[in-house]
């Protein structure tokens, strides 16, 4: 079980800016730090789900990517403050602002600090550089690693040898035993010129300087791993394939995919990044139990790989709908419960400063309530922040979610399709953030309801007047079609598993 840090707090998702909650945090606590930091300076820096094709002329850009920086500089001076002398820092990040952010890291931690450019390629193509656009496809990702000591934690991590290579450099193969080899060299680095202290001597009828004392290469030979094809020819050494680690991985990472809309992973989040990025950058980085913090946290992906992999983790985002998500996902995905005591006790999570009043729901900006509300009962958000012809979420019984299993499979006839459009049970959702929902929108309800063809559907908020209820009442009774109305309260005092059987 992994054990509970001594400096800080683990297993919590904190709610809010991470400026103001790194500052709580003591100095050099942290042994990984993993940010991906969302480009979107006109919303606070909060992820919403659905985002627009940015068309913004190159002074907008440049002037944002000046806020951005001014935005993100004393947020990273933090957390080089908490990050250990031992530790390592992930800044993942595209061409928006790359390269004003490599400047700003050298700056904050120092430019021998720099260890590693890393380049994703998420994908091969990008519907970015269609025929007649004046670019390059933008394929790929930049992740700047840094480390503030000499003494930081690193494991080389290895990939299996490709079918080409093995048939280049391993095509030789054992008949007795099956096993492929290749033939290396076995005389002394330097050739005729070779480093002080290699030996000289005469082995097999040929004298040269060999990589290894008179004894080493004759023990050698006795295993069988040294073959003279013919007498007075060079002796070589079996090196075999089983005994090989592989390739090491370097600063291109073209082995792994970005989420694809049939991956059974995929939230529907817009910057969600797979689960086997984040398990390559812990692995490299971080041993078991180390404390591994993700400031801009988002859908939560490096707190599942940090769980899984048994490290200590600290999430932090801005956004109540991410802190939601993540936390439903580590229910989920790692059997882990939300609840204090058990947190206490080293086994569960929890998660701080969510908006948890009416008060502060009414302040949120509008969309981002919506996703909350979705969220709350279980749904999926619509990723649309316009055009969502008047469904905001959809609830997908027990049922219906179970057919995604079979996605796999239907990867080829459902590419075209919606996001998990081969489900036809749904429920649609619609939110408002109104003191009072009245008759015209339960109307308006009423008609998307019709033109669904959906026989439930649920609606989300603070209040409802009596017109409304009598409407939803008078629905039911002409057709039979059932209108769930769902305040924000009963939502927040979880009142609401009778409301959705």
């Amino acid at each position: 079980m992994t054990r509970r840090s001594a400096l800080i707090d683990t297993r919590v998702i904190y709610c809010g800016d991470c400026l103001d909650q790194l500052a709580a945090l003591p100095n050099h606590c942290v042994d990984l730090i993993y940010i991906d930091p969302p480009f979107n300076s006109n919303r606070n820096y909060e992820v919403f789900w659905g985002e627009t094709k940015e068309k913004r002329s190159f002074e907008d850009r440049h002037a944002s990517t000046q806020a951005y920086i001014e935005f993100m500089r004393p947020r990273c001076v933090q957390l080089a403050r908490v990050l250990k002398e031992t530790g390592s820092f992930y800044y993942h990040c595209d061409w928006h602002a790359s390269h004003y952010v490599k400047v700003m890291l050298d700056q904050i931690f120092g430019e021998n600090s720099f260890v590693n450019e890393i380049i994703w390629k998420r994908q091969s193509a990008h519907s970015d550089a269609k025929q007649g656009s004046k670019h390059l496809g933008r394929v790929h990702d930049t992740i700047l690693l840094y480390a503030p000591g000499e003494d930081y934690y690193f494991k080389h991590l290895y990939k299996p040898y490709e079918d080409e290579y093995l048939e280049k450099f391993y095509r030789h193969v054992e008949p007795e035993t099956g096993r492929r080899y290749q033939l290396g060299d076995l005389g002394a680095p330097g050739g005729a010129a070779p480093s002080k202290g290699n030996p000289h001597y005469e082995f097999l009828g040929v004298t040269r300087y060999w990589r290894y004392s008179r004894e080493r290469m004759q023990e050698l030979y006795e295993q069988g791993k040294i073959v003279q094809s013919k007498p007075g020819v060079v002796p070589r050494y079996k090196r075999y394939l089983d005994e090989g680690v592989g390739v090491p991985i370097g600063s291109l990472w073209d082995d792994i995919k970005s989420i694809q809309s049939h991956d059974l992973e995929r939230l529907g989040y817009p910057t969600q990044k797979p689960l086997k990025l984040m398990e390559r950058i812990l692995e490299i980085s971080s041993q078991p139990n180390d404390i591994v913090l993700d400031a801009f946290c988002g859908c939560g992906t490096a707190l599942v790989a940090a769980e899984k992999l048994g490290r200590q983790w600290l999430g932090i985002d801005i956004s109540p709908t991410s802190c939601r998500v993540m936390a439903n996902r580590l229910r989920k995905e790692c059997a882990l419960r939300e609840n204090e005591d058990l947190w206490r006790a080293g086994r569960g999570f929890i998660v701080r400063d969510l908006p948890r009043s009416e008060a502060e729901l009414r302040k949120i900006p509008p969309f981002e309530f919506e996703n909350w509300a979705v969220i709350a009962l279980g749904g999926i958000p619509n990723k649309a922040q316009v055009g969502d012809k008047g469904i905001d979420g959809r609830i997908y019984p027990v049922s219906a979610i179970e057919h995604r299993r079979d996605a796999a499979q239907r990867r080829e006839r459902e590419a075209g399709a919606r996001e998990l459009g081969f489900m036809d049970q749904w429920y649609p959702i619609q939110v408002k953030q109104k003191d009072k929902t009245g008759r015209p929108d339960i109307d308006s309800f009423e008609a998307v309801m019709a033109r669904e063809e959906r026989t439930k559907g649920f609606f989300v908020s603070f209040d409802y007047s009596s017109d409304a209820m009598t409407e939803i009442d008078r629905y039911f009774r002409q057709t039979g079609k059932v209108i769930v109305p769902l305040t924000v309260k009963e939502i927040l005092d979880e009142q609401i598993a009778q409301n959705l059987a």
